[in-house]
């Protein structure tokens, strides 16, 4: 079954490059705004291990589902008008939440983005004039469907960014299911620089390795937030603990762990159990296979 002709329009936000003028401007002010910092790692979704935003939407749009199913009920309209009111007052932090996953994107990712906010906007605006109308005593039932339309409308570009452009997702799952179970050698311990992150490949996973005189630190080397090669990134210290930056979006990576210290990424790195055998490193991969 192929894809149903007017949706296929869409795949074309991703490429429309007259949208990046004014992606790349919001996405300069979200991050001027929101530094890096709790707050922002709140919003990402760190502490939770995934995006927060997904989890958020669930009130405006629950709220304005409910409202419009009340609005066909006769006797509904208070009920009506406090779920809109709920909605609209909680778009705010929802989107806030999602400004900030949406500011650290790859450019196809802010075109499409851009476009998915300015529909909520509009759906916020159309609900908000809903609610001003039944306050003072009028129906607004017009207003609150058709702003109805506009953020389903909204959410399948969310859903278009999260699931077909992978924004949110955990870029590195797959790891335990490429690397067989068991220890495996990754090279001599004297070749690998003291101090300085090393890539190395297991079969076809790469590594990125960190050694501190003979103890090692091996982890999955592409970025859980987008993919980025760990291995050219810079060390950092938290708590006299090194951990790795990665260069493309600045996440940051527990060396030892794999947790992660820092957003974007809200989900860990892969972190390797070593050993040295004979002089030689030897990685497994807890759960692997």
């Amino acid at each position: 079954m192929k894809t149903l002709r007017p949706l296929q329009t869409i795949e074309k936000l991703e490429n429309a490059a007259a949208l990046d003028p004014i992606a790349n401007k919001a996405r300069d002010i979200v991050q001027a705004v929101i530094r890096p910092g709790a707050l922002r790692d709140i919003l990402h979704g760190v502490p939770i291990g995934h995006p927060l935003h997904p989890l958020m939407i669930l009130v405006p749009t629950g709220t304005w589902f409910s409202a419009a199913i009340l609005d066909a009920i006769p006797g509904s309209k208070k009920a009506s008008a406090i779920l809109i009111g709920t909605g609209v007052a909680s778009a705010a932090p929802t989107a806030l939440a999602g400004w900030t996953d949406w500011s650290e994107g790859q450019q196809q990712q802010l075109r499409v983005g851009i476009v998915h906010a300015s529909a909520n906007v509009i759906a916020v605006v159309l609900y908000s004039l809903s609610l001003i109308q039944r306050l003072r005593g009028k129906s607004g039932k017009l207003l609150s469907y058709t702003g109805l339309v506009v953020v389903s409308a909204g959410g399948f570009l969310g859903g278009h960014m999260s699931y077909r452009q992978a924004l949110g997702a955990n870029h590195n799952e797959d790891v335990p299911h490429r690397v067989a179970a068991g220890w495996h050698s990754i090279g001599a311990l004297a070749d690998l620089p003291d101090g300085k992150l090393e890539k190395r490949v297991l079969g076809e996973v790469p590594l990125v390795v960190f050694r501190q005189g003979s103890e090692v630190s091996v982890l999955s080397n592409t970025c859980s937030h987008l993919s980025g090669p760990l291995n050219e990134g810079e060390i950092t210290y938290k708590d006299g603990n090194p951990c790795v930056v990665c260069p493309w979006h600045q996440s940051g990576f527990s060396l030892k762990t794999g947790e992660v210290v820092q957003g974007p990424a809200t989900s860990p790195q892969h972190s390797f159990i070593t050993r040295v055998v004979a002089g030689t490193v030897e990685v497994s991969l807890p759960n692997a296979g």
